[in-house]
């Protein structure tokens, strides 16, 4: 369902917007994989955990950033939620969105390592976009 131009947008390294059933919009870092699930980290113990174990439904928006012309992405369908693969994603994202030779972001990654962190995985039912 996603275009390989959607994922080529959706592999900058723009913050999502996370909405789960029950839940409050929330900012994201995420990636789109080779599969076209859309992944995120995340505590195990998390709000969005739980919401998701009682009712699957999520959905996701992309836009590109001010000064580009107006884009966007969303895509919804059933989330799960995945023990592993978290770590070595979180790594990947925090290279992605920081300069991990900033030793402040390092340390950051550092803690969010010592956490229990399973993957959220939202898999694509329907994906609307818009591009200008």
């Amino acid at each position: 369902m996603l275009t390989a131009e959607d994922l080529e947008f959706l592999r900058r390294p723009l913050h999502g917007f996370l909405t789960v059933a029950d839940g409050p919009v929330r900012p994201v870092w995420f990636e789109a994989a080779d599969d076209g699930t859309i992944q995120l980290f995340t505590p195990e113990d998390s709000p969005k955990v739980r919401k998701v174990s009682g009712d699957p439904r999520a959905s996701i928006i992309v836009a590109a950033p001010v000064g580009e012309r107006e884009r966007w992405i969303s895509v919804a369908g059933r989330a799960t939620v995945e023990p592993d693969g978290a770590y070595e994603l979180a790594a990947r994202l925090a290279e992605r969105y920081w300069d991990l030779e900033d030793p402040a972001h390092a340390g950051e990654l550092a803690g969010i390592q010592t956490l229990k962190l399973v993957r959220l995985l939202i898999h694509p039912e329907k994906v609307s976009r818009y591009s200008m």
